[in-house]
């Protein structure tokens, strides 16, 4: 495969993950919009508070990475500002650090 070649398919992976992190970034604000929407029940507050939080997380970490891929800085950790393995970013693809810094990151 020509570096031509690489490239391009690098660019159309990006913006694969780009479309696909976009989309979900669409239904998480739709799902945050229904759990802000007040549904009289005090008995459900804990748990709705709790999932607008995790939904709040996945927004930044989604509105993250769609950051990197426009800036050009995504794959790379943010703190050894080494490769992040691609198989982690299947898993992960809002990583920000590889999986040593990430463990140095958490302590």
């Amino acid at each position: 495969m020509s570096t031509g070649t690489h490239r391009r398919a690098d660019q159309e992976r990006l913006d694969e993950l780009h479309a696909s992190l976009a989309k979900e970034f669409e239904v998480h604000t739709a799902r945050l919009t229904e759990l802000t929407a007040d549904t009289g029940d005090p008995g459900q507050a804990h748990t709705q508070s709790a999932l607008i939080a995790a939904t709040r997380q996945s927004l930044e970490q989604i509105a993250g990475a769609l950051r990197r891929i426009a800036d050009g800085s995504y794959g790379a950790c943010e703190r050894c500002r080494g490769d992040i393995p691609a198989e982690r970013l299947g898993i992960l693809p809002h990583a920000r650090y590889c999986v040593p810094c990430q463990q140095k990151q958490n302590g």
